[in-house]
């Protein structure tokens, strides 16, 4: 039901930005009355206004703290959370800009009729980026290609969603840089989810031996360490498979597993941890990785 209402909302929010846009085109060339347009502003209003907004930060930053404290004494939980905080935080963001402009302007047909001058197309044209996130960003909030938490791919940058706002993302890289995508652009681009809500997230990764070494052994120590590693979810299967490939001129067997890690963010430990354990059996059991000699000229 509400992504039938998105899917609505968005080509009647676009139409009627197009509208404002062409009134305002139309009567460009017009002269704005200041004296005029300042009539239609309550300046008492405009002050509550200030108020409210202040009061929305406040209460903003306490349902971040509210929120970061539940995540770490209810880890299992955390994924639910962080959605009711997203969605707590665009209810904010909404009732807040309702009430400002209900306080602050005196919204009647004359004083339509004026903003939708010169000044509208001005701002409208300025505005054009921000309007264009914010609508993006409400159908990330409802249609949810990935949520807070999840680990993604997005132009090149890997990393966690750690906030999604009203206009922006912020996703922390593996190299704990902070980026800030604006929403429209992460909805233009490819974005990967790893692991789409959940905690647990698969890691494949992949291992080559030589086609005379012994598979079924290697598969098995290779499953073995996938399942034993401190960082597994021992809950979902760790499926390993093996294809013979050409490389070059050469014969290679290709291992591939499939386990699950039971936090994304240990995603690189739990990789690095499974390599090591298998190197190591392989060393103990005889199991040789391919090499390439090169014929001295």
């Amino acid at each position: 039901m509400i992504r039938q209402m998105v899917s609505i909302l968005r080509p009647t929010a676009l139409g009627a930005s197009l509208f404002l846009l062409a009134a305002g085109s139309a009567r460009a060339q017009e002269p704005v009355d200041l004296g005029q347009l300042a009539g239609f502003i309550q300046w008492g209003g405009v002050a509550v206004s200030v108020v409210v907004f202040v009061l929305a930060i406040v209460l903003l930053r306490g349902l971040e703290h509210l929120s970061a404290g539940l995540c770490e004494r209810f880890v299992s939980r955390r994924p639910t959370i962080q959605k009711i905080e997203s969605a707590s935080r665009f209810i904010v963001y909404l009732i807040t800009i309702v009430i400002a402009v209900r306080l602050s302007l005196r919204m009647d047909a004359t004083a339509l009729t004026v903003v939708g001058g010169g000044l509208a197309f001005a701002v409208g044209f300025a505005m054009r980026d921000l309007v264009a996130a914010v609508i993006a960003g409400i159908t990330i909030m409802f249609d949810r290609p990935f949520q807070v938490g999840d680990r993604v791919e997005y132009a090149g940058q890997y990393g966690d969603v750690i906030k999604i706002g009203l206009r922006s993302v912020r996703m922390n890289t593996l190299d704990h840089n902070v980026i800030t995508i604006p929403n429209n652009k992460v909805l233009t681009d490819v974005t990967s989810s790893g692991n789409y809500g959940a905690l647990e997230m698969q890691v494949p990764f992949e291992m080559v031996i030589g086609p005379d070494e012994d598979l079924d052994l290697a598969m098995t120590l290779v499953q073995e360490a996938c399942l034993t590693s401190p960082y597994a979810y021992l809950d979902e299967p760790a499926p390993v498979l093996a294809r013979q490939v050409l490389e070059g001129n050469f014969v290679l067997i290709r291992i591939t597993a499939r386990p699950y890690v039971f936090e994304a963010k240990y995603e690189k430990s739990f990789e690095t941890d499974v390599t090591r354990r298998v190197r190591r059996a392989f060393h103990e059991h005889g199991i040789a990785s391919p090499t390439v000699v090169l014929a001295r000229a």
